[in-house]
């Protein structure tokens, strides 16, 4: 249980994201053309034979369960590949329609949802939050990053809705912190997600705020490790913007996000509670040890049958490949989904274009070259128009927001670099897109 724990508490860590920020998407170089290459049935062997290695044979165990990948076209529904079952010890096929916690790739959804409220004059990319959440008008700043808390400056400026969605806020995050500022945070309850029922020190022994007006409030009496607009800090900048949108809109954010989204977009496998009636559609989620997967929530007892503390806008939704390929194909047609508009186009073209103000990064998670949008990596130079981010069990979305492609790879393990799945992954799908343009020379 000790190399348990310590997996656990490393897959929430930041080191766990070092390969994922790059592979949100693939270089604009290689997809010039290919909505007119072979048909789509011929479109993956590569991506299709990588799975096969990964999940294994009748004869031959593999080191996943199950792994479900997709590419989609512009203007066409994706073609999935899915292999396996959706846990070691569950028979059912894994499919399109599995249900997967995707973590992190809650914060798109969430930092496009409130650039629609920018595009309906609610809110405005530079407005203060102190005018939402008064509590956060004055903040200290740490001295020193992760340094004493008793060493602080007032901060020099105030924080903007433009800082929550590009995690240049100077926020703290547990899974990213070190030190008394990560106590703190997790005294306070100001959990970055939910992960399992068992109870591991440091990691799942503190109960989160009850409720998202109590976590805005107590995360405004924490110290921010940055001033804002001067770093790129992965944060819970996108959590917090869900009370945003609660006082915005005067909905509560679940209700708001299913009413102006989930429902529209048909979206029907999107939750932040899984019913009990679906839950035969969840995956296992594991704890990977080496090549060895450890069970940490299973479908029949997992936390995500119980109704979360509160909506986590950063991390808190389970969905599908097939309902996350919709979001994704509704980005890629500017707000519109079966000819009819979901989203203003101004919201999607803006939040998916790179928002950050001139800052400094320090993170492997955001490579040289690489912009931020509401909530996602935003691709420059060859990767121009790439916009997507990853999940924490090992899920990759992007967009091509130039020639309307999309691709996503859908796994449950933790942490996701715990071997070299999503880099190989990358390199299949990219020798299948090359293998697809040789067809029309």
């Amino acid at each position: 249980m000790t190399q348990v724990r310590e997996r656990l508490a490393a897959a929430l860590d930041r080191r766990m994201l070092l390969r994922m920020a790059g592979v949100a998407g693939i270089g604009a170089a290689f997809l010039p053309g290919l909505l007119r290459a072979a048909t789509q049935q011929e479109s993956l062997p590569r991506v299709r034979a990588l799975l096969e290695r990964w999940t294994g044979t009748p004869e031959r165990a593999g080191v996943f369960p199950g792994l479900v990948a997709s590419l989609g076209q512009p203007g066409r529904e994706a073609e999935f590949v899915a292999r396996g079952a959706q846990g070691f010890t569950d028979g059912t096929p894994i499919s399109a329609d599995s249900l997967f916690r995707i973590y992190s790739m809650t914060k798109p959804i969430t930092g496009i949802m409130a650039m629609q409220l920018v595009a309906e004059g609610r809110l405005s990319l530079d407005q203060p939050l102190r005018d939402v959440l008064p509590k956060f008008a004055v903040m200290q700043v740490q001295d020193r990053y992760d340094g004493s808390l008793s060493a602080l400056h007032p901060a020099p400026r105030a924080i903007t809705m433009r800082h929550l969605l590009t995690h240049t806020s100077g926020l703290g995050y547990s899974i990213v912190q070190t030190g008394p500022i990560r106590d703190l945070l997790q005294a306070k309850g100001l959990a970055a997600g939910q992960i399992t029922r068992l109870q591991i020190p440091g990691l799942t022994d503190v109960p989160p705020a009850p409720s998202l007006a109590l976590f805005a409030d107590r995360l405004a009496d924490v110290p921010l490790v940055y001033d804002p607009a001067t770093h790129w800090s992965y944060s819970l900048g996108l959590d917090l913007m869900g009370r945003v949108i609660e006082l915005v809109t005067g909905r509560p954010f679940d209700v708001y996000l299913r009413e102006a989204l989930f429902e529209p977009a048909g979206m029907t496998s999107t939750f932040f509670q899984v019913p009990a009636a679906q839950s035969h559609r969840l995956t296992t989620n594991y704890a990977a040890l080496g090549e060895v997967l450890v069970p940490i929530d299973e479908p029949g007892s997992s936390l995500f049958l119980n109704p979360p503390a509160f909506p986590f806008g950063g991390s808190g939704l389970v969905s599908s490949p097939r309902d996350y390929d919709r979001f994704l194909r509704l980005l890629a047609q500017r707000g519109m989904l079966d000819g009819k508009r979901v989203l203003a186009e101004s919201a999607v073209v803006t939040g998916t274009s790179d928002l950050l103000p001139p800052v400094e990064s320090n993170s492997p998670m955001l490579p040289p070259g690489s912009g931020f949008g509401a909530g996602g990596r935003v691709g420059k130079g060859a990767e121009n128009g790439i916009f997507g981010w990853s999940g924490a069990a090992g899920t990759v979305g992007m967009v091509d927001m130039i020639r309307g492609l999309r691709s996503q790879l859908f796994a449950q393990f933790m942490p996701p670099n715990a071997v070299d799945l999503i880099p190989q992954f990358q390199t299949a799908l990219k020798a299948d897109i090359m293998a697809l343009l040789e067809t029309l020379r």
